[in-house]
């Protein structure tokens, strides 16, 4: 039997084994039990067509710490894991694999069989990422995993569907829709990612029907031009007040339309008059509709032009803006250009430039929907963290347009929407119908449109709790408790699930919104594949191991702000872990006595009937237990990065640099009972950091544990679910009880007595002692193994303290002795100082230097400074340098002169010291 770690830390070589250990023993497992408190998260699901990026690695760390804690605090806790089908992703891709691969359309294969292909696609490619978490350490609870396109979600969007059709909230409209020419499909507004890019307003005059000069208009779009309608400005406008009414043509196609007076146009931007073509601009549309207008459309879904542009008929819409601004020019109608700044709407899949289209597609009416989740966001009934989300998630909201919910896709959630053939009505179901409700014939077809993707990760946080069926997962675990999410998506899919779930749930699908930000590369840039900048996890966990990377991810993060990969920062991540592996090894193999036993405080307390803990000891305890509270604290604020620093500084800082070196003199020798004493202080809180840690670095947090000793307390909760029985003291690595996993270990519990902070205040005075000498040492270049003597003048109020520690600091700061002096009359006379809260310190000079091998040195460094001085004084004396370099290249040289003449007098006079000791 393993009886310690192995000498270095290889990730590796136990990473994958824990992993099966934790899935083995049921530890992700939560099933609703009513002794326990519930606490929920949903994994936004990553589409089945990704790969495990840095965006999910720091996305499901948050989410795996959050539960992880959670969880060891006692709650029953639930990280539901599932995928999203993507419809547009998932089409392109599966589409793209057919040609390449058979040199066939999807059409020319047909839906049917386009759409087992994509069934094969999933399931072959699919999991592939579900496996990728794996590798970082995601204790979710895989049995629940859902896709958002399997039976049960499926159902719930179905029936999401025909309850909103039946209140009126879901129609069929024929409105302005944002359409990708690419993808073949329409958008939602959210969908199109806008830009403003550089481009050209061409100002063109419309001739009055009447034969007067008529109106200049500036447009950004002359390819519409063949489908305007009006000239719209604005009615205080005192300069066409005189020609509303009136009509112009559009130049070159003899075709009249009138001039109208509305609000939208601004009489201060271009010449405030407005084309208005509502089938090709939101703002238009709506124009068009307070004033009954016709909408003809001159572009088609191909972005072609239609029959309405005369002669560029089925030239592309870029071509024929060329070639008829040139034929307006010639006919004389172009008065001038200006290039600007203008917003371009791209597909967020393709970036192709999108295109206002009508069409008949499926809406959501939205200002019903929004209003419960206003409300929920304004009573705080739903938290952003950082809560400055808060406002742009009530703005979107109060801002929102009806949402376009048909795609012209086929993978996907096929519209629950029946066509009869014979009378033509609309029948929407969840289940197919067997006849029309109106006529009782038999032929109907179904819509052949899906339903956009958002449409059905909007119920994931209670769709794949069992709704609509009343379940008991349902009742217990919803509402969630936090959603984790990249600010990118807020609009995307947060509002969507809180408008959902206040309409069908009657209350937020969770209580908090935990907002992250960007993991960009080094130099702030996105990650990207143009760009090839992006980084691999998987590649950084095969080199530095999950926890190295789950660790710099959380420090480096903070809510709503992006953060940069740098490559410095996990290799630190990997030295934390590595000093934590060391000092595990050093307690594990000084954990038993001579009889080969290892006894807890609470042994010794019952064998002595107290433990007799010394100043160290009592310090190091109160420091671990300020740490429980202040991290625990910063956990429920959410502020995960400040936990994880203070956990760093706990283990490296006060146990690692301070406490063992502290305690190594009882381990070695001396009395029995404080060598006990000592070892049971490390153990005890060596486990309490383990505890704290594991959330952050699960994999060698369960290592490091599995060769401890375990009790009772380890296994209590503080969520009243009682103690479990796992006591086990035995020797080696512990590998068979379920029970004997840190996963399913007891969050810490703030234990700080005032006696240990007394004695903790004591200690830290003779630390400061410590780190004083300890940089006296390193500014002298005084070797570390040479021995000492120092004159100690203690503060007021302090000499008992750095009395009674006096052999920590002989030992730790290198002394051969110590004496207290009540002035600086006492000090000796060439002597380094160091001033500290309670003390001054001084180290006699003969004490510090070897002043033989410091004249050799000071030599050297003489016979150096003199060649740059030389080196520098011939560039000066070269008239060609001083008449040709740059000023501030010979200005710079004579500062750097200047600086190494005042060293060589300061080197001068040390040496001169050095020299009468020698003598």
């Amino acid at each position: 039997m393993e009886t310690n770690l192995n000498k270095n830390y290889q990730p590796k070589d136990f990473e994958e084994r824990i992993y099966e250990n934790w899935l083995n023993s049921g530890s992700f497992r939560a099933l609703p039990d009513k002794n326990k408190k519930p606490f929920t998260i949903v994994m936004p699901p990553p589409n089945i067509t990704g790969q495990l990026h840095m965006g999910h690695a720091l996305d499901q760390t948050l989410q795996d710490v959050l539960t992880r804690w959670k969880r060891m605090q006692g709650y029953c806790a639930l990280w539901l894991p599932g995928t999203d089908h993507a419809s547009i992703a998932t089409e392109v891709k599966v589409a793209d694999e057919i040609l390449a691969s058979e040199g066939k359309t999807k059409d020319e294969i047909g839906r049917e069989e386009f759409l087992r292909r994509a069934w094969d696609w999933k399931h072959l490619y699919g999991g592939k990422i579900s496996l990728q978490m794996r590798k970082l350490g995601d204790s979710c609870d895989w049995e629940r995993e859902r896709f958002t396109m399997d039976e049960g979600c499926s159902r719930a969007v179905r029936e999401y569907f025909v309850r909103l059709y039946e209140k009126g909230l879901i129609y069929r409209g024929n409105r302005l829709i944002n359409w990708c020419p690419s993808c073949g499909t329409t958008l939602s507004d959210i969908e199109v990612e806008h830009e403003d890019k550089n481009g050209m307003y061409w100002y063109f005059r419309y001739p009055g029907v009447d034969g007067g000069d008529g109106i200049v208009v500036a447009t950004s779009r002359p390819e519409t031009m063949f489908a305007d309608v009006a000239i719209a400005v604005h009615p205080a406008d005192e300069r066409y007040k005189d020609m509303v009414g009136s009509k112009v043509i559009i130049p070159l196609t003899g075709r009249e339309i009138p001039i109208i007076a509305d609000p939208y146009p601004d009489p201060e931007k271009g010449t405030g008059a407005v084309k208005i073509t509502p089938a090709h601009d939101q703002n238009d549309f709506e124009v068009g509709e307070r004033h009954g207008l016709e909408r003809p459309s001159c572009i088609d879904e191909k972005a072609l032009m239609t029959e309405l542009a005369g002669k560029y008929k089925g030239m592309d819409r870029y071509t024929c803006r060329k070639a008829w601004v040139k034929d307006l020019e010639g006919g004389g109608y172009l008065v001038k250009t200006e290039e600007k700044q203008i917003p371009i709407g791209s597909c967020y899949r393709c970036s192709t430039v999108i295109e206002p289209l009508l069409s008949d597609q499926w809406f959501v009416s939205m200002k019903e929907l929004a209003a419960p989740a206003i409300k929920a966001a304004k009573d705080g009934e739903l938290r952003h963290v950082p809560d400055r989300f808060e406002k742009v998630y009530i703005h979107w909201l109060e801002e929102i347009r009806d949402w376009c919910v048909s795609r012209q896709l086929w993978w996907g959630h096929r519209i629950p929407a029946y066509y009869c053939d014979s009378c033509g009505e609309v029948t929407v179901s969840a289940e197919r119908p067997e006849h029309c409700v109106k006529c009782g014939g038999e032929k109907l077809r179904q819509d052949e449109d899906v339903l956009d993707t958002w449409f059905s990760s909007a119920l994931w946080p209670f769709s794949t709790l069992g709704w609509p069926d009343k379940t008991e997962d349902l009742e217990y675990f919803y509402p969630t408790d936090v959603l984790v999410t990249g600010y990118d998506i807020i609009f995307f899919w947060i509002v969507r699930m809180a408008f959902s779930g206040m309409e069908v749930m009657k209350e937020a699908p969770f209580r908090h919104v935990y907002v992250h930000g960007l993991v960009r590369d080094s130099e702030g840039r996105k990650m990207s594949k143009s760009l090839g900048n992006g980084i691999d996890p998987l590649e950084i966990i095969d080199n530095y191991g999950a926890d190295a990377l789950r660790f710099m991810l959380i420090v480096g993060t903070s809510p709503g702000n992006d953060m940069r990969f740098q490559k410095d920062k996990l290799e630190g991540a990997r030295n934390f872990a590595n000093k934590l592996w060391n000092a595990s090894r050093f307690v594990i193999m000084n954990l038993r006595d001579e009889a080969g036993e290892f006894r807890t405080l609470a042994d010794i307390s019952a064998d002595n009937g107290k433990a007799l803990l010394k100043d160290e000891d009592m310090w190091i305890l109160a420091k671990a237990g300020e740490a429980v509270n202040e991290i625990t604290r910063n956990m429920e604020k959410f502020e995960l990065s400040l936990a994880a620093q203070k956990i760093y500084e706990l283990i490296w800082n006060e146990y690692c640099d301070w406490y063992i070196e502290l305690v190594k003199s009882r381990l070695y020798g001396g009395d029995a009972e404080e060598s006990a004493v000592a070892r049971a202080v490390l153990v005890k809180v060596l486990k309490d950091m383990l505890k704290l840690l594991h959330p952050f670095m699960p994999f060698i947090t369960e290592e490091i544990w599995s060769f401890l000793p375990r009790s009772a307390a380890d296994s209590d909760t503080e969520a009243g679910v009682g103690a479990k029985t796992a006591e086990d003291a035995g020797t080696g690595r512990v590998t068979d009880a379920a029970d004997a996993l840190l996963i399913k270990a007891a969050w810490p519990r703030p234990e700080v007595e005032e006696e240990w902070k007394t004695a903790g205040a004591r200690l830290e005075k003779a630390m400061e002692v410590i780190r004083s000498i300890r940089n006296i040492r390193a500014e002298s270049e005084t070797a570390p193994s040479k021995r000492l003597k120092a004159f100690i003048m203690p503060s007021e109020g302090a000499g008992d303290a750095l009395r009674r520690e006096e052999a920590h600091i002989r030992n730790l700061a290198g002394l051969t002795s110590v004496m207290y002096i009540g002035s600086r009359e006492d000090a000796p006379a060439d002597a380094a100082s160091a001033v500290t809260g309670c003390a001054e310190i001084f180290i006699p000079l003969d004490e510090l230097l070897d002043y033989k091998a410091e004249f050799d040195r000071l030599t050297k460094e003489k016979t150096k400074l003199e060649g740059d001085i030389a080196r520098i004084n011939g560039k000066l004396s070269n008239k060609g340098f001083v008449e040709k370099a740059p000023a501030a290249v010979v200005d710079a040289e004579r500062e750097r002169l200047a600086n190494y003449e005042d060293m060589a007098v300061k080197l001068k006079e040390r040496l001169a010291m050095v020299e009468k000791k020698i003598l």
